[in-house]
C-alpha cells in the first residue's frame, strides 16, 4: 500500500489521478454489490451517490493553482468544500459496506431515540464513531485531529464569520492526507476474492 512517504514525493496532479482512481473504483464495484453483500448493506450503497465522489474527485483538479487574486478566499472556501465532502462521503461508504455490524454497533449515532442510517450522519456523529468503534488507541488521535481540521476549514463555506483558513499550501498537504486516510479505508474493506479489490500498492 503507498504510505505517506511515497504519497509525499507525488505532486499534486499525480495525488489526485490516485484519488480519482480509487474513488472510482467504489463507485464501480461498491454500487453494485447485490448477490455476496449483505442485502441491507448492498441495497444502501446501490441508492448512494457514489458517482458523486467521482465528480468531487475531478474537481480537486481545479485548485491546481490560483488563478485571480479577487477569487483566491473564494475559491479556498470551495476547496475545502469540495475536499470535506469527499472525506465525508468516504466515512459514510465505509459504515455502509459494514451496514450491519454498524447498526448492531452500541456506539451508533442517535437522534429522538432512533439509529441514525450512514447516508444521514453528520460530521461530528462521524467522528465520534470512528473513535469509539473503528480506530484504535494508535491511530484515533491523529485521525481525529485530522477530520476535525478538515471539518473546521469546510465550514468556512457559510461565509460571513472571520475564521482562519489557511491557504492553497496547506490544502494540498491535506489532499495528500486524504489520499493516505483513504487508502486506509479501503485497505479495511472486505472483498470476495483479493481480483475484486483496487490496487493499493502503486
Amino acid at each position: 500500500m503507498l504510505n505517506r512517504r511515497t504519497i509525499e514525493n507525488l505532486n499534486y496532479i499525480e495525488t489526485v489521478d490516485k484519488i480519482v482512481i480509487f474513488n472510482n473504483h467504489i463507485r464501480t464495484f461498491w454500487s453494485r454489490a447485490e448477490g455476496w453483500a449483505p442485502i441491507k448493506a448492498a441495497d444502501l450503497l446501490s441508492k448512494s451517490r457514489l458517482d458523486w465522489l467521482v465528480s468531487l474527485s475531478h474537481s480537486l483538479y481545479n485548485w491546481k493553482e490560483e488563478t485571480n487574486d479577487n477569487a483566491i478566499q473564494g475559491d479556498l472556501i470551495l476547496a475545502w468544500a469540495n475536499l470535506g465532502a469527499l472525506v465525508e462521503g468516504n466515512m459514510k461508504f465505509f459504515l455502509s459496506v459494514y451496514y450491519e455490524d454498524y447498526k448492531a454497533d452500541k456506539n451508533i449515532p442517535m437522534r429522538w431515540n432512533k439509529q441514525v442510517d450512514p447516508d444521514s450522519t453528520m460530521m461530528n456523529e462521524l467522528i465520534l464513531f470512528f473513535n469509539k468503534s473503528i480506530w484504535d488507541d494508535t491511530e484515533k488521535e491523529d485521525k481525529s485531529n485530522w477530520l476535525k481540521e478538515v471539518q473546521q476549514e469546510r465550514n468556512a463555506i457559510h461565509a460571513y464569520k472571520d475564521r482562519d483558513i489557511g491557504n492553497f499550501h496547506l490544502f494540498r498537504q491535506h489532499v495528500k492526507t486524504y489520499l493516505l486516510f483513504l487508502l486506509n479505508l479501503l485497505s479495511r474493506v472486505p472483498y470476495p476474492d483479493d481480483i475484486y479489490g483496487p490496487d493499493l500498492s502503486f
